[in-house]
């Protein structure tokens, strides 16, 4: 079968199955002879849009190290009040392993108003601000007061809104925004997703402005890079542990460690293609 009439009755038959509000754009841009790729036609993109099972419950119900390394490679989507969605691919995320963790904001096992969220059912989300401005979104863990914080998502769709909501978000007036900095920080990806103190305490499994789906060829291990978190301060032993997880030779991680990349490379640990 000719790739034009193929990619038609795939859509054809995703249009049967699903309810996307941007099918028609998307159709239109990959049977375009000469169209110019782009993060919005990405092949997760693709794959997720055909394939678009909700993430749920079992899921989310393993232990932080784990759910951490398991993030990597979804898909996040969120639906704006106007009806269109945002996706972002997850590269990087940060592991709190509750009480006994002292870069925790819930060491000691204190559970507060603001970190109820950490204590509530894997798959929750908790949010708390930074600075009194900024936002950072975690999902909850198994683990008392346990959660993995998203650090940054690759952009897949809406990336144009995506930039809206950052120049809004931003004080100053700055230059356009290129694709790998619209959510390589854990503020930032909330700024581009909307994502403001409102989610917090909301279920990933339910919720009607917020879900995941799962991302196509899950990484191995030779593609995630072990090192340690960004900013926790002077917390002893915590500050090196490596709970930071990313994925290797991605240009939308926030922090790369080369050193730790290097030794990699030197036990024959070569990233898949």
């Amino acid at each position: 079968m000719p790739r034009k009439r193929k990619l038609l009755a795939q859509l054809s038959a995703l249009q049967s199955n699903t309810s996307f509000p941007q099918i028609d754009a998307l159709e239109k841009q990959n049977t375009t002879p000469g169209a110019d790729p782009s993060p919005k036609s990405s092949k997760y993109f693709m794959i997720e849009k055909k394939n678009s099972p909700q993430l749920q419950a079992d899921f989310f119900n393993q232990p932080c190290v784990s759910l951490a390394k398991s993030f990597l490679g979804q898909i996040l989507v969120r639906k704006l009040p106007d009806g269109r969605e945002l996706w972002g691919r997850i590269v990087e995320t940060e592991a709190y392993l509750g009480g006994e963790d002292e870069a925790s904001h819930s060491k000691g096992g204190k559970q507060t108003q603001r970190n109820a969220a950490m204590f509530m059912k894997p798959g929750t989300l908790y949010v708390y601000q930074i600075y009194g401005i900024y936002f950072c979104m975690n999902v909850s863990s198994q683990g008392e007061g346990a959660a993995v914080l998203l650090r940054s998502l690759e952009p897949l769709q809406g990336l144009d809104a995506m930039r809206e909501l950052r120049r809004t978000s931003r004080k100053a007036p700055t230059k356009l925004l290129k694709d790998w900095q619209l959510c390589n920080g854990p503020s930032k990806l909330c700024q581009a997703f909307g994502i403001d103190k409102a989610f917090d305490q909301r279920d990933l499994t339910q919720d009607a402005a917020i879900w995941m789906v799962p991302g196509q060829d899950p990484p191995g291990e030779q593609d995630v890079v072990a090192t340690t978190r960004i900013g926790i301060g002077n917390r002893g032993e915590w500050a090196q542990k490596p709970l930071r997880f990313y994925l290797r030779g991605n240009r939308f991680v926030s922090v790369v460690d080369k050193k730790m990349e290097r030794e990699m490379a030197a036990r024959g640990q070569s990233p898949c293609s």
